[in-house]
Parts: structure tokens; sequence; C-alpha cells
């Protein structure tokens, strides 16, 4: 995992006036379906970060609120695209291969091209988007991204056809997909859901990743 570190009073948010958010928790469902009042977006595999950034600098933090250290050259990149906008994004970090997939285990070892995919913006040059219906606040997110970067893109959103995109990526081997409603704020009450690929590749062995640093942690709490 990245190196993380907790906020501090030096804090870019406290530095510049940007609000603290609290991430909308994903709920699980089990099937894909179709509606015409609901957004489809591809899951895609990496780390959940909310994007901060003024010209006070940049910074992206994990849905606990810690600070992703290891992403501070991606952050680097992403106020050069952004121009010393105030802007609070939600996202994933990821790790793109030469095809564009995001590889979950590159990611860990810090290979492929880190980007952050983006899928919301909550904030923009001090005004709060959060009360803002998904639509709008989509729509806003295109026109600060009118086109996709290096460093940071718009995930893709699909209108209705729920199933249509769930077949798609798992033809594409991707990790599922989230629905969303249009008219939804940002808020804590919101119910996005996530539909699994149950046949995704890189979820096989996902424990195992992480068992070495499970072990470590035992063996020295045995020692103690």
């Amino acid at each position: 995992m990245p190196a993380r570190s907790r906020p501090t009073r030096s804090d870019l948010r406290l530095s510049s006036g940007l609000p603290q958010i609290e991430p909308i928790v994903l709920s699980s469902r089990a099937d894909a379906f179709d509606h015409p009042d609901w957004l489809f977006e591809p899951k895609y595999d990496g780390f959940r970060g909310i994007l901060y950034a003024s010209d006070v600098g940049c910074q992206i933090r994990s849905r606990r609120d810690f600070q992703f250290d290891r992403f501070d050259d991606l952050c680097h990149r992403i106020a050069s695209v952004l121009s010393k906008r105030d802007a609070i994004v939600d996202g994933e970090v990821v790790a793109l291969n030469r095809q564009g997939k995001p590889v979950f285990r590159d990611l860990l070892r810090g290979q492929g091209f880190i980007a952050f995919a983006a899928f919301d913006l909550l904030w923009l040059d001090g005004t709060d988007l959060r009360r803002r219906p998904l639509a709008e606040r989509k729509s806003l997110l295109g026109d600060l991204l009118p086109e996709d970067t290096g460093p940071l893109y718009k995930i893709l959103t699909l209108e209705e056809h729920g199933r249509a995109l769930f077949s798609a990526i798992k033809k594409m081997d991707l990790e599922g997909i989230v629905a969303k409603r249009k008219t939804d704020p940002y808020a804590s009450g919101t119910q996005w859901y996530k539909i699994k690929n149950a046949g995704y590749s890189q979820g096989e062995g996902r424990v195992d990743l992480f068992r070495p640093r499970e072990r470590r942690r035992a063996e020295r709490i045995r020692s103690e």
C-alpha cells in the first residue's frame, strides 16, 4: 500500500479554504440493470481518492483522509493541467498499461502510467457543488476537462443502459460497473451501487498481494 501520513494543520485544505470531503461509500448490488434515471460507469481497479487542488498546491487523499504521499509526482502533473484552479474531484488513482487498462498489481509496484480517473466534481473556484444533481456535476466536470489529459481524465459515463455497459466491461476484463442516480446530490444519504464482474481476472489472488505485509506484522507482534 502507498505510504500514508496523518493530516496536519499545514494541510493544503486548511491553507486554501477547501472543505473536507466525506466520500460516498459504495454499496454492493448483485445484478446490472437498465433505468432512464440512472448513470453507469466502469469500476476501475485502483485507489479511491479525493483530489484537492488550488493555487497552494495539490493533494490526493484516501477515503479515510490519509494523504497518498507516493503520488506527489502525479499531483504535480495534475496541478499543471488545472492551472491553479480551485477544485475538489472524486476519482480513482490507477496504473494504466499500454492499452489504457488499469492494472492493480502495477499500481502497488509503482509501475505503468499513473493517472487520476475522475468521476465527480464537488467544488470549483469557490463554489460548493455537492448539493447539485449528479448530472449537473458531470456536465461541469466535462467543462473543466473538455479533453482527456495524460495525468487527469474523465471516466466514461453511460445513461440508462447498465446491462450493455456491464456486458462490455466483462469483455474488457474490468472490475465491474457503478450505478448512480442522475438527480442525487453528493451526500451521506446518497447510494451508489457497485456491480462486480465475477470473472474479473485481477481479482484472483488479491489476498496474496497483502499477505507478506500481514505476515511481517504478525511476526513483529509475536516478537514484542
